[in-house]
């Protein structure tokens, strides 16, 4: 039987510094998060960050925990439902980092006698930090747990058509009523040495603005040349205006060049421009959570009012979206009826250290 295993990034217990600090420390503690040795890793989260993060974090979450809990994971869980009713077969949802693991989902699975998984790691594009890293733990739980699975991975979506479509109607649908002056794309950000890490040829990938335009193998796992190309493809789906949008990176970490430019810098750079009525969209998730709710949709619209901007709008993610439903079950139907994926690109998947 096949069965279809959600897998999101996760989320503290509670917005408590007591629940904030494992789920950092795990999150953290991820070499593909942080990509130093171990033991420097562990000096710089546990000896460091994890000193005083957890309650900076805390009250972060504690801005945007709503009654049912987290929002990515409630909004992750409605989504799940609604992908049920559109597919016959057994769906799970599982969180990469947190108590409401990977182990468990693919356990709902067996239970339901699935033993052929199409994993959908819920990040249209691809980045160690975050879809590489949902891989690599899938399949270091598979190997050691459910060795009868089989696993079939869904590549990066950032160029689906079906995608593209799904969330320029989303964006549409979020300016209702609002005229902008310009359209942010703000992704999240990653360090530049992650770009480097990722190329296959080990050489294509310079990040001086002309690489991402030249066809390469390595575009398959870079994650600036992805996030560009969704930005192009929305703004040709919707007829854009060229000087009215833009794309920038938020929630970077200090010590290390992280891909620019800036979205908080943005937020200064385009009020002081004379940019007086900002939307901002972050395609970087599917799912709202932490980086924007807090980060874009309150921090975001304090930084650019202070800067002199006037209105503000924070569109949100697809969240459970129906038309981003009828997409993810198209996909997931079609590989149930016939093994065939949405993206036809080869799709590179890192092998399981030993």
């Amino acid at each position: 039987m096949k069965g279809v295993l959600l897998v999101n990034l996760g989320s503290p217990e509670s917005p408590t510094a007591k629940d904030v600090k494992p789920y950092l420390d795990e999150f953290l503690m991820d070499e593909r998060v942080i990509d130093v040795n171990k033991v420097l890793r562990n000096i710089l989260v546990r000896g460091i960050i994890l000193q005083t993060r957890p309650k900076k974090s805390a009250k972060a979450y504690a801005k945007i925990w709503w009654n049912e809990g987290s929002p990515l994971i409630v909004l992750s869980e409605r989504f799940a439902e609604k992908l049920k009713s559109h597919t016959d077969m057994p769906v799970a949802l599982g969180m990469r980092y947190g108590t409401m693991t990977i182990k468990n989902a693919m356990q709902e699975l067996k239970d339901k006698g699935v033993d052929e998984v199409l994993l959908v790691p819920l990040y249209p594009h691809y980045a160690m930090s975050s879809y590489e890293t949902v891989v690599v733990k899938t399949m270091e739980v598979q190997k050691e747990l459910f060795p009868q699975m089989r696993l079939t991975t869904l590549p990066a979506f950032y160029h689906n058509s079906e995608y593209i479509k799904a969330l320029s109607q989303s964006i549409t649908d979020g300016l209702k009523g609002f005229e902008y002056d310009h359209i942010l794309f703000s992704y999240h950000g990653i360090p530049e040495r992650h770009i480097r890490k990722s190329d296959p040829t080990n050489y294509h990938c310079k990040i001086d603005g002309s690489c991402c335009s030249i066809n390469s193998v390595a575009h398959n796992t870079c994650y600036r040349h992805q996030v560009y190309e969704t930005t192009e493809l929305v703004k040709a789906e919707l007829g854009l205006d060229e000087t009215k949008v833009s794309s920038s990176f938020q929630s970077r970490l200090a010590g290390d060049p992280w891909l620019k430019p800036y979205t908080d810098y943005e937020f200064e750079r385009l009020a002081k421009e004379g940019k007086k009525r900002l939307a901002v969209i972050t395609p970087a998730f599917v799912s709202d959570c932490l980086e924007t709710l807090e980060e874009i949709a309150m921090e975001g619209k304090q930084q650019f009012t202070e800067a002199g901007g006037e209105s503000y709008k924070h569109i949100p993610c697809m969240n459970d979206n129906d038309a981003w439903v009828r997409v993810m079950a198209d996909w997931v139907n079609a590989w149930e009826a016939t093994g065939a994926l949405p993206i036809t690109c080869t799709s590179f998947y890192p092998k399981i250290p030993n």
